[in-house]
């Protein structure tokens, strides 16, 4: 891992689980999860595309890991691509917060 992924990912974790944020609680604790969309099975997806959840919405039984990718958007109404996309969002209002721009 490049100091430029570690850094993204030390923002990635500040942002707390991105579900718990939508569904009203933000701040919770996250871990990094990695999509394994568009890669094979043994291989993670980008540092870039990590996503910061909460242990249950990642490992858990309500989690991306415990339902299944397809299981997971059907309970919440939406999917990995949407949390990478907010996740995004989120990372680039920090940043502007923390450089001031």
């Amino acid at each position: 891992m490049t100091k430029d992924e570690k850094k993204h990912l030390d923002f990635v974790s500040q942002l707390g689980c991105v579900v718990c944020a939508k569904l009203g609680y933000p701040g919770t604790p996250a871990e990094i999860h990695h999509p394994r969309k568009g890669v094979g099975l043994a291989l993670r997806a980008s540092h870039y595309d990590a996503i910061p959840l909460c242990l249950e919405h990642h490992r858990g039984q309500t989690g991306v890991h415990g339902l299944g990718t397809k299981g997971f958007a059907k309970h919440y109404g939406f999917d990995e691509s949407d949390l990478l996309a907010y996740t995004k969002e989120l990372l680039s209002e920090l940043k502007k917060n923390i450089i001031g721009g």
